[in-house]
């Protein structure tokens, strides 16, 4: 019983606990600061770099962000010593360099500026301490890189590796303890032999890919004769993610075993009322949770973290918390900030952020809906459809690059979402199905029907309801006190993996607990060579002549819209109809995690990634492996804690119960005589679940023993780990739900569904 007294504790404190207050930074006068004056004061700048370099220096510099030229040790060292006094004037007294391994998370060593200087006189050595920070230093770092995932390319004794800055990245300062902070570098991780042993890497490499394959198409485009200076340099991917999370009471998390070492619950039934009213979805967010989503942003104002947006979600303690674009790789280092931020502030308010994708069965799920577009270094959005997309050719080559992308490598887009946690979210009804296809709305449908169908585009303009606007219609919603409001060319499918959403694609199947780093590359990657795809269409088509005409592209245009008809769906991706259609159409439906990861390696995805030097042969093959290992270790990790779980508390609960029941049954029966009483009936449902059970951990138990049978081959753990603990833990699980139904509550052992997802 002293666990049940746990959870009253708990629930009890939770209602009695002030909320943490802290103060928004004021003017001397009292009045508020504005968020702009703020906005990234613990961030490095280029104008901090600016004012520390000499002009050539920091433009050669700029020429090294670009990638240009490579940075020289003077210049390095001037900036090293301007961001360290920069740094330590704001109470820094270590630097790290901040990395992105492959687990799922970031990674930091820290390291002191105090150094020991030592001179020698006659007197023998003296020692001096002094701060320093050299150019060396901040260039890279060496941290062991035989605790990291490598996927075989190396030995464990073989521990040496690399971070080096990322000029694309700005450094920043995090608050450390006791009044001090930390410098952060943000920096990308390479083995000794200049592998790609983190997310990053790949991901710069995609982005200066899809960059140059852009640029030669946009130069065929814009008629930019060979050997003069194109019109775009540089086109880069922009990003913003919509981070869905939920947030919990601490003191009860930390009563469930399962949340605590696995991220989600194992077992739990639904409360009477969950989301089924739906009244959570913007509804007023919980004075406890406005205060933490509203210290987690000025502390992410502070670090240069555009954010934007904050509301609740669909499910009960669901939230989300979205940014303003920004350039991929920037915005990938942002959501990993606002991800960790968000959980230390949350720890501070004595609360629990869970990023799991499903850490509540039978109420909606989390996802990071990725909005990604395409923007050139004139600002312009290469996927705006502007007033008249059907003859904005520029606008329509990238949008069939995009659909051809997809169609090509879709089933490599299903692989960068891959994982144990996101595989009970997809395809379960409050996410994108597992079938990659594209929704484009009725407008630019009807566009691109229109040009393969060589006719007039159709009049969207309804003239009693709507007049037709610049870049989409108005509707006028007939009541005389409200204005006339502005409706987008396009309607939102949230059923779509990857829908077109105005001048963006939101690739919605994105889990919450991953690192947008790799899906993001992944889909740079096939756009890239769908681009490539696109231009060699327009230099055949265009044949002799020096540029290709309008009949030209709309000939190539129309080439795409055909081969890409199969992967355009607008109807509900949830249905089961779209299950049979998708496989009319050829359209992969990849169930299962394994199933997914080997398209990383099979010949039509291996080859684009490793033909754009994205990926080496052998980065390929460890990727692969890493992904199997993490999926097996992930259930396995599971399974044991599910075995604990019941075997420890959940079952001696039911006994214990059973046990009451029983006393009470027999007392009953020498008072009154034998009969069939409320409490017999009580026993007789109780007994034979106990039973069921306790078999059911036999079957899970065998389970976790034939994953273990299995010595160094990570794709059979994976596959074993899909066959067998899967399925034995869904088992499990439904016999403990219906166990924790017969169970009185003063003996259940653990807070219950109706305790964490309510404040």
């Amino acid at each position: 019983m002293a666990v049940n007294a746990a959870r009253v504790e708990s629930l009890r404190d939770n209602i009695n606990r002030p909320t943490r207050k802290i103060s928004y930074p004021k003017n001397a006068d009292g009045t508020p600061v504005y968020t702009s004056e703020f906005f990234g004061e613990n961030v490095f700048h280029l104008q901090q770099i600016a004012k520390a370099l000499p002009k050539p220096a920091y433009a050669s510099f700029l020429k090294q962000m670009r990638g240009r030229q490579s940075l020289d040790r003077g210049t390095a060292d001037a900036i090293a010593h301007a961001v360290r006094i920069w740094a330590m004037d704001r109470g820094a007294t270590h630097f790290t360099h901040w990395f992105q391994p492959q687990t799922g998370t970031t990674a930091e060593k820290h390291d002191a500026f105090l150094t020991l200087k030592s001179t020698y006189t006659a007197a023998g050595e003296e020692t001096t301490a002094i701060d320093a920070f050299s150019g060396s230093q901040l260039l890279q770092a060496e941290p062991d890189a035989s605790s990291f995932p490598s996927g075989g390319m190396r030995s464990t004794f073989e521990a040496r590796g690399y971070t080096v800055w990322d000029t694309t990245s700005p450094m920043f300062i995090q608050e450390g303890p006791h009044g001090t902070s930390v410098l952060y570098i943000p920096s990308v991780f390479i083995s000794y032999n200049g592998d790609a042993l983190d997310e990053k890497t790949v991901l710069l490499r995609s982005t200066a890919q899809i960059s140059k394959a852009c640029c030669e198409l946009l130069s065929l485009i814009e008629s930019v004769p060979v050997g003069a200076q194109p019109r775009t340099n540089h086109v880069f991917t922009t990003l913003g993610t919509e981070q869905e999370y939920f947030l919990i009471d601490r003191s009860l998390y930390s009563l469930r075993p399962d949340l605590k070492t696995t991220g989600r619950t194992l077992i739990g039934n639904l409360p009477p009322k969950h989301q089924q009213m739906d009244d959570h979805y913007f509804g007023r967010v919980p004075s406890k949770v406005m205060a933490t989503m509203s210290e987690a942003e000025l502390e992410l104002f502070r670090l240069g973290v555009p954010v934007k947006t904050r509301h609740n979600e669909v499910a009960p303690q669901q939230f989300e918390l979205a940014p303003i674009f920004e350039e991929a790789s920037l915005a990938v280092d942002h959501n990993l900030l606002t991800m960790d931020v968000l959980s230390k502030v949350a720890h501070k308010n004595k609360l629990k952020v869970l990023y799991h994708e499903k850490p509540f069965k039978g109420v909606n799920g989390s996802g990071k809906h990725c909005n990604w577009s395409m923007s050139t270094d004139h600002g312009e959005n290469l996927l705006d459809p502007t007033v008249k997309p059907e003859t904005n050719y520029r606008f329509l080559l990238i949008l069939v690059a995009v659909l051809h992308a997809v169609q090509q490598h879709g089933a490599l887009l299903r692989t960068s979402i891959a994982s144990s946690s996101n595989e009970h979210r997809l395809g379960a009804c409050e996410a994108p199905p597992v079938i990659l296809s594209i929704f484009l709305g009725e407008h630019l449908t009807e566009v691109l029907n229109s040009i393969e169908e060589s006719r007039p585009i159709k009049n969207f303009s309804v003239p009693e309801i709507q007049t037709i606007k610049l870049g989409g219609t108005a509707l006028d919603v007939k009541v005389a006190s409200l204005p006339t409001i502005a409706r987008d060319l396009t309607d939102r499918n949230r059923t779509s993996p990857f829908a077109f959403t105005g001048n963006k694609f939101e690739f919605r199947a994105v889990g919450s607990k991953q690192s947008p780093a790799f899906p993001v590359t992944i889909l740079n990657a096939a756009v890239a060579s769908a681009l490539q795809d696109v231009s060699e269409a327009l230099r055949t088509q265009m044949g002799e002549k020096p540029f290709p005409s309008d009949a030209d592209k709309v000939a190539v245009i129309k080439k795409f819209i055909a081969s890409t008809k199969n992967i355009r769906f607008e109807g509900d991706g949830y249905s089961d109809a779209w299950v049979v259609e998708a496989e009319k159409r050829g359209l992969p439906n990849i169930r299962t995690c394994p199933e997914a990861f080997e398209q990383l390696i099979k010949p039509p995805h291996q080859s684009m990634l490793t033909k754009l030097g994205i990926f080496s042969q052998t980065e390929l093959t460890s990727r692969f492996f890493i992904m199997n290992e993490r999926y097996a270790k992930d259930l396995l990790v599971e399974a044991n804690t599910m075995k604990d779980l019941l075997s420890q508390q959940i079952l001696p609960a039911a006994f214990e119960y059973r046990g009451t029941l029983a006393k009470t049954v027999q007392l009953l029966n020498s008072i009154e005589g034998e009969g069939q009483s409320p409490e017999l009936s009580a026993l007789k449902a109780l007994t034979p679940v106990v039973k069921d059970l306790q078999a059911a951990l036999v079957v899970l138990d065998e389970s976790v023993a034939k994953l273990h049978a299995i010595h160094d081959d990570a794709v059979a753990e994976a596959k074993a780990a899909s066959d067998f603990i899967v399925p034995a833990m869904q088992n499990a699980r439904v016999i403990a739900d219906r166990l924790e139904t017969l169970t009185a509550d003063k003996y259940y052992p653990i807070p219950r569904y109706s305790e964490l997802l309510w404040f």
